[in-house]
């Protein structure tokens, strides 16, 4: 082999390492950008699915090595007993009988992969002032191949939360009133990619559907208006790449892309649509690093219908407690941005453990930027970072983080509530999904931020955290009933940590604590805080029957002074029996 062939095979190698780069490093929410660190990469993992376009493999998410197979299923039933004591701003003591049914799995294979945990829970209280009710609660998130070079992705999420001023949704806890709400998102489609001679070609489509229960009836100041709650939306997402390698034509990777992105929310019958086309170069610079340019064109538009007007000139709410559209009416546009857009990436990835990608460009009509980190020192941890820009609403936002968990993950649960809490136990990829919620309004919005997770096996235990901010600016037809929400800015940092550990065979501990500092440019909404805590213990006292003990406290605070802070503490004893 000559020198000069051996430097272009230390290059394409150098190249393929940078491959894994985009699968291991697809960031959190990215939303609809086409990958531009998978085309003409020079990848030889055609049966890899792309990673940052959202439609990720087993193989696209980072995770390291192949799995051993295995099958595991477990269905329980509980029974527990709950005391749930208001120390703010009353005193009351209420309880209550929890009976539940849930399922946990876990499937992994050559060619599949599935992570599930699914529980419905029934309360019983005890007096008059603690209300019945019941709650479903579940994550799921897997694949299957279909051929080669085709997979099959779906995931789904059922959760519940407290929607408080004008939008702002935190932990549930154990309350059961009008502030309640049921959060269901579902999502699935396939992905696509193989090699057509030296041209990469890959395709991805996601179709999902998300739901918020509650109406927009909600009034958060007795006399005041109702918020304009997020209804439903249904969600698209479409890509497709070719391209070649460096090296292979020229001694730079060429490629063009295109994406199409779409949501329709009901809510007054809101529209975000996002076209863009592009072509890519890619640049060797080392062995270690590539540099990704960009150039193409892009249409973006939200638009909306307004609500139905009385004789008044009032809008008329249904009987649900929302806005009733004026299908007559035409659509007005309130976000229209079209023409050039560029951006460059730098990607770097020193060895398999560690690879970075940045870029920087113009989108929206604005500069835009964006980037991922995913570090794995050794295979007992791993730390997850993800940049992001996009528009989109409630759904889709909700359905792009769903999409970037991990296939392979232990969900962490509220051992008082049993409920989800914001991040799954996983040493592969982004852990959480927090940052996805915190506010529920209707308006689409453009999103901005940035989510990080960190997770280790130390000895028998297990500890995470994660941690982000989520910035919301939101747009609506200034002609419309929406015309409040154009320009309010709603902020969301947020944090959640576990830590669980083993006491012998038979016995086990967990701890969790969450939080979340919400503010808003909405005289409504105004600032909120939540925060949580427990601390769990279980003993089997049989091989299948297990005893539990668990002790949690929650707390709402706010900045408006006709509001009080809001804290309970909880404790909870039962018996669970696994099938």
């Amino acid at each position: 082999m000559t020198s000069r062939q051996m430097k272009l095979s230390t290059m394409k190698l150098g190249t393929l390492s940078l491959v894994a780069l985009a699968a291991a490093a697809a960031p959190s929410v990215q939303a609809q950008t086409v990958g531009y660190d998978q085309v003409g990469s020079g990848s030889d993992e055609a049966t890899v699915p792309s990673a940052d376009s959202g439609g990720q493999g087993k193989s696209g998410r980072g995770e390291r090595g192949r799995k051993p197979r295995r099958l595991e299923v477990t269905p329980y039933i509980e029974i527990d007993q709950i005391v749930d004591s208001q120390l703010s701003p009353g005193s009351d003591v209420l309880t209550y009988t929890q009976l539940a049914a849930g399922v946990d799995a876990g499937i992994s294979g050559r060619n599949n992969a599935l992570s599930a945990s699914v529980r419905y829970e029934r309360y019983i209280g005890w007096g008059r002032k603690a209300r019945d009710g019941d709650a479903i609660s579940g994550l799921v998130r897997g694949y299957t191949t279909i051929a080669p070079g085709l997979t099959l992705e779906a995931g789904a999420l059922a959760t519940q939360a407290r929607v408080e001023n004008g939008g702002s949704a935190l932990s549930s806890g154990l309350v059961n009133d009008t502030t309640r709400t049921n959060i269901y998102s579902v999502y699935g489609g396939p992905s696509f990619k193989t090699r057509a001679g030296d041209i990469d070609l890959s395709a991805n489509y996601r179709a999902g559907f998300t739901k918020v229960e509650q109406p927009d009836a909600y009034v958060a100041v007795p006399g005041g208006a109702a918020a304009d709650l997020f209804n439903k939306s249904v969600t698209q997402m479409a890509d497709v790449q070719a391209g070649v390698a460096p090296h292979v034509i020229a001694p730079v990777g060429l490629g063009v892309a295109g994406s199409f992105y779409q949501e329709d929310v009901s809510n007054l019958d809101q529209r975000v649509r996002d076209m863009q086309a592009r072509a890519l170069v890619t640049v060797p610079v080392s062995r270690t690093v590539q540099v990704v340019g960009a150039i193409g064109y892009e249409d973006v538009e939200v638009s909306s219908r307004d609500a139905l007007r009385d004789a008044g000139g009032n809008p008329v709410i249904g009987r649900d407690g929302r806005y009733v559209t004026d299908k007559s009416a035409p659509r007005e546009l309130s976000y229209d941005v079209s023409g050039l857009l560029w951006d460059v990436a730098v990607m770097w990835r020193p060895s398999r453990r560690t690879s970075l990608s940045a870029h920087i460009g113009r989108r929206y009509g604005s500069t835009s930027f964006g980037g991922t980190l995913a570090y794995a020192p050794d295979d007992r941890s791993q730390l997850s970072v993800g940049v992001y820009d996009n528009v989109s609403g409630f759904g889709g936002q909700l359905n792009r983080a769903l999409d970037q968990l991990p296939n392979d993950f232990v969900a962490v649960r509220d051992p008082v509530t049993g409920e989800l809490r914001g991040c799954v136990i996983s040493l592969d990829g982004n852990n959480c999904l927090s940052g996805a919620l915190g506010s529920v309004r209707s308006a689409v919005y453009r999103g901005r931020g940035i989510a990080a997770s960190y997770s280790r096996e130390i000895g028998r235990m297990t500890a995470g955290i994660g941690a982000g901010y989520d910035r919301r600016d939101f747009i609506a037809g200034r002609n419309t009933v929406l015309a409040a929400a154009d320009g309010v800015v709603d902020e969301n940092w947020w944090i959640a940590a576990y830590l669980n550990g083993q006491l012998g065979r038979d016995a086990g501990w967990s701890a969790n604590v969450h939080a979340n500092w919400l503010n808003s440019s909405d005289a409504l909404t105004g600032n909120v805080t939540g925060y949580g805590a427990t601390l769990g213990y279980y003993r089997m006292l049989a091989r299948r029957l297990r005893a539990s003990m668990a002790l949690g406290i929650d707390g709402v605070t706010r900045n408006d002074p006709l509001y009080d802070d809001y804290w309970t503490a909880s404790a909870l004893a039962g018996l669970r029996y696994s099938f």
